[in-house]
């Protein structure tokens, strides 16, 4: 499997395109395990997909939500996702970013992106879980002004929760 963005390389954000897709096609599934990888080598306690609440991200299909897909040079090099809720709020999930992009504001861009679709959707609250292993994106969500709220969800591995308000 070719693994985005880990030639050792920096990929080139210039051309990055963000376009939706079905979390379930070849491509989102790549960036999933890639996400999912990183997640059992940095979470203390390993990272076993089945425990989560939608494993298969079909949570994140229209109408309610979307799968976003980063590609850059025609590779794809970062994902994110929104889980719609109803009642005007939903979940960011899955954000990703391949090590060789890092650095250069595709994760904000990401986020961007997720939040302006979420608009679209009618949503005025989002809100996202973390583990305080994922460093970078603790820092991320508290300077895209994210506030930390109490725990919402009962899965196994976060330990941090956030809101925004949009």
């Amino acid at each position: 499997m070719n693994r985005p963005g880990n030639d050792g390389g920096r990929v080139p954000l210039a051309d990055v395109r963000i376009m939706a897709a079905d979390p379930r096609d070849t491509t989102a599934r790549e960036c999933l395990d890639h996400y999912y990888g990183e997640l059992a080598r940095r979470f203390r306690q390993g990272f076993d997909v089945s425990l989560s609440r939608d494993p298969e991200a079909e949570d994140m299909l229209p109408p309610r939500g979307v799968f976003l897909v980063a590609w850059s040079g025609g590779q794809p090099v970062g994902c994110a996702g929104l889980k719609g809720f109803g009642r005007g709020e939903a979940e960011v999930k899955r954000v990703w970013v391949a090590p060789a992009a890092r650095g250069q504001g595709l994760a904000r861009r990401l986020m961007d992106e997720i939040e302006a679709r979420a608009a679209g959707l009618g949503i005025h609250r989002l809100m996202l879980d973390t583990n305080s292993a994922l460093t970078e994106a603790l820092a991320l969500y508290r300077n895209t002004g994210w506030t930390e709220i109490d725990r919402f969800n009962d899965d196994p591995y976060p330990d941090r929760f956030f809101e925004k308000r949009l």
